[in-house]
């Protein structure tokens, strides 16, 4: 069965450029054995002849394997330096700003950046779209409603003007909520959206492999404005930005240069 497994985490990172095996051997195995034994599939083989053939199974599964880890504001220190610094640099030109949270998970991260530009700017000047390949975890994300721990480092003149507690959660308020727009989508097949100031993907494209990490950073680049910036996560320094058309700011954050004045 162990050489059933292997088989199966190669053939499916052939197919889509998603790792499983960064996950944690272990974890990976005990979830995609759930999963299978809940389709009634007796190997794994089975199971890669499923997806194979069933658009409908192949996207549940995508939506299972998904890990929806976040909360508000996370990494503090670089939430700082985009209000204090990205944001400023951004808005210096013009009173509107377009920004995308790629693989959103439940929504903490567009809501943040949704609190954080309502400092800078009104509301309406702000277009901000959430995405995710899972339909669940966006439908939670629509909702609005977070426990404590999702919480933790937002400051509190932030949680108490767009917060409401109710019993052990918090509601996110409805002019944050009707600020963003969530939609479904797979970075590896659908379309992105153009002009975008900031792009936000942060602690996903680790469980790629490098080739559709390539792709991914080139599609970024179209889709963000001349001067745009890409906020990328801790675990995801982009050691040769000049490839993609970026320039490092800091460690995190990459602004669009066109490719012809980096030669």
């Amino acid at each position: 069965m162990q050489n059933d497994y292997e088989k199966f985490i190669k053939l499916f990172e052939k197919k889509t450029g998603i790792s499983l095996s960064s996950y944690g051997e272990k974890q990976m195995k005990r979830r995609l054995d759930t999963y299978r034994e809940a389709k009634g599939l007796e190997s794994f083989a089975a199971l890669f002849c499923e997806l194979e053939k069933n658009h409908t199974s192949f996207e549940e599964f995508l939506n299972r394997m998904t890990i929806n880890t976040t909360e508000f504001f996370r990494n503090k220190r670089q939430w700082e330096y985009l209000d204090q610094e990205i944001i400023p640099g951004l808005l210096k030109e013009k009173g509107t700003i377009k920004v995308w949270s790629a693989a959103c998970s439940s929504g903490e991260e567009p809501y943040s950046v949704a609190m954080m530009l309502a400092k800078h700017i009104p509301l309406s000047q702000m277009s901000i779209f959430g995405t995710d390949i899972d339909h669940s975890i966006l439908f939670k994300a629509q909702q609005g409603v977070y426990h404590e721990r999702s919480l933790k480092e937002v400051p509190e003149g932030i949680k108490r003007k767009y917060f409401t507690k109710e019993g052990s959660t918090y509601v996110i308020s409805d002019v944050i909520k009707e600020t963003v727009l969530f939609k479904h989508q797979n970075l590896l097949v659908d379309d992105f959206e153009s002009d975008f100031d900031l792009i936000i993907c942060r602690n996903v494209l680790i469980y790629f492999t490098e080739v559709v990490r390539e792709a991914l950073y080139h599609r970024f680049h179209r889709s963000l404005k001349s001067g745009g910036i890409l906020f990328a996560g801790s675990t995801e320094p982009i050691f040769t930005p000049h490839k993609y058309g970026f320039e490092a700011v800091n460690p995190f954050f990459y602004k669009k240069v066109e490719i012809e004045s980096l030669r």
